[in-house]
């Protein structure tokens, strides 16, 4: 099916303002290109002529389940085992300074590399979990989640592991599958997948945290929503936790209850 017209501004504009009000994503004007192909494929797929029509599928329906989809076409999901690797050592030292029930919330999971990469720290840090999940991983995108619940990743994916670590956490597959990996189930049962949208006004999840991991996630919020988010990861986390940024986030003096002590490693400091 061909699309009978391009994406116009106003049409971006009113996507750029729904996905804002959905997810509390920034779109403008230079994700044309993102937007428009990213969509196109939705809108082939329901048979849809126009991103017009689209919008008024969505405006048509609030509690529609198309309105997850489109949160899932406009999310970016890059990640990969070991991601800004200098963060995992931190992470294995400040678990092992408070051992007993340590837990972690990674608020963009993704595809599961990054849950699965503080899993493994905190296992080769602390042993195997013993009590129920350690790390509670969450994301706004059901179809990347549902993948990291399968544990089903590329051999390739897991090349820049140790040979330890790829013998103890994954099993490699045979005959067709031989290219294809499975988290082990000890290591996968540690970590607990939901669904979590960082706007909601509530979060289910069971804090407080120890770490926070929420990388590469705050450059795609304007600075209102980041200082809420900060402020609400200060009520998350235990005294003296730590809230893990991506490379490219800095949050400078956004909010007071964090004290930059590495690179994007913000620690919690006695104000809240």
């Amino acid at each position: 099916m061909r699309l009978q017209q391009e994406l116009s501004e106003k049409d971006l504009c009113r996507i750029g303002e729904l996905i804002y009000q959905r997810a509390g994503i920034v779109v403008n004007k230079q994700k044309h290109g993102m937007v428009y192909n990213r969509l196109s494929r939705r809108l082939r797929e329901l048979k849809i002529e126009s991103f017009g029509r689209y919008i008024q599928l969505l405006e048509s329906n609030p509690n529609s389940p198309e309105w997850q989809c489109f949160i899932n076409a406009l999310t970016t999901n890059l990640t990969s085992f070991f991601r800004e690797a200098y963060h995992f050592p931190i992470l294995a030292e400040h678990a092992r300074s408070r051992p007993v029930n340590y837990s972690v919330w990674c608020a963009a999971a993704s595809t599961g590399e990054e849950p699965c990469s503080i899993a493994i720290t905190l296992n080769d840090a602390l042993g195997p979990a013993l009590a129920g999940p350690r790390v509670w991983a969450t994301d706004i995108d059901t179809d990347v989640l549902a993948k990291a619940r399968s544990g089903i990743y590329r051999l390739s994916d897991i090349a820049g592991l140790s040979q330890r670590q790829k013998q103890t956490y994954f099993m490699r597959g045979t005959g067709e599958q031989r290219e294809r990996v499975r988290v082990k189930r000890e290591l996968l049962s540690s970590i607990h997948y939901q669904q979590l949208n960082l706007l909601n006004s509530e979060w289910d999840i069971p804090a407080p945290f120890d770490a926070i991991f929420c990388r590469n996630v705050m450059i795609y919020f304007d600075k209102n929503t980041q200082q809420r988010l900060l402020k609400r990861f200060a009520k998350l986390l235990k005294p003296n936790g730590i809230l893990f940024a991506g490379h490219s986030e800095h949050f400078g003096n956004t909010h007071g209850a964090f004290q930059l002590r590495g690179q994007s490693v913000y620690y919690l400091t006695q104000e809240k």
